[in-house]
């Protein structure tokens, strides 16, 4: 348990701007291994935007409340997912092949299309939050962040690593990802699941699941096919669109 705890606090360190005790007696592979508490992360991301929707909900109305929430997940994970999303765009839709897709991936500098994708999907996810009812929007926060988690995750296991290993930004994360890590991040979902589950339609539970499975699906084959494999700006791409699938889902209206 004091080793899981550890990992715990690896992945918090990984994934947000938190801050976490130092960690004595670091080992590279920890990072890996922190994978599987990703969707915790989520969740607690989740939650503190979750609780920021709320207070700006009692003083400004729901639009302003889901801007400062997706501010907020914004500064608590310094845009590291959408920083990947925005490099996704520019890569793919750039580059003509695999050499030059991750070329320009690794560029810092933000070209067309990955303003075009950031500023489409902040749009959206804005949208379809400002859309529901308070009850369900803190939920699909809460739900949204640790479920995205497990969605790009799971291209661990699905795909091999589609860049160049000695030059990746996080060596660690270049390896596929076990059964066994696999369950242990979803068992994360089980409990806030049970806890929510009565707050929407089972028909929206479905959409939310059949619309996160095909964006896993789709980044699936993509990656493979441009890329030969994931790469850590693919996994980022896949958390936000993912997220949004779940927010679509739990936000459609049609007829329940």
């Amino acid at each position: 348990m004091a080793h899981e705890l550890r990992l715990l606090l690896v992945a918090i360190q990984f994934l947000t701007r938190l801050p976490v005790p130092a960690l004595r007696h670091y080992q590279p592979d920890w990072l890996h291994q922190s994978s599987r508490h990703f969707p915790a992360v989520g969740l607690l991301v989740g939650l503190l935007c979750a609780a920021v929707y709320w207070l700006a909900s009692l003083l400004f109305g729901p639009l302003v409340a889901a801007v400062a929430s997706t501010a907020a997940g914004v500064r608590l994970t310094g845009a590291f997912h959408e920083d990947g999303l925005a490099d996704t765009c520019d890569g793919l839709g750039g580059g003509l092949t695999r050499e030059r897709t991750l070329e320009i991936m690794k560029d810092s500098r933000l070209g067309t299309f990955g303003t075009l994708g950031l500023v489409l999907a902040l749009l959206l996810k804005i949208a379809l939050l400002a859309g529901l009812p308070l009850p369900q929007a803190l939920a699909a926060l809460v739900i949204g962040h640790g479920a995205s988690r497990l969605a790009c995750i799971s291209l661990l296991a699905l795909l091999p690593y589609g860049g160049d290993p000695d030059h990746a930004k996080a060596k660690p994360m270049a390896q596929q990802l076990t059964s066994g890590q696999g369950m242990v991040a979803g068992l994360w979902l089980l409990p806030p699941l049970a806890i929510l589950w009565s707050g929407f339609h089972p028909l929206q539970w479905l959409l939310a699941l059949v619309l996160a499975l095909a964006v896993v699906r789709y980044q699936q084959q993509l990656l493979r096919r441009r890329l030969g494999g994931y790469t850590g700006d693919g996994l980022g791409a896949t958390q936000q669109l993912s997220e949004l699938a779940i927010y679509a889902g739990l936000a459609a209206q049609w007829p329940l």
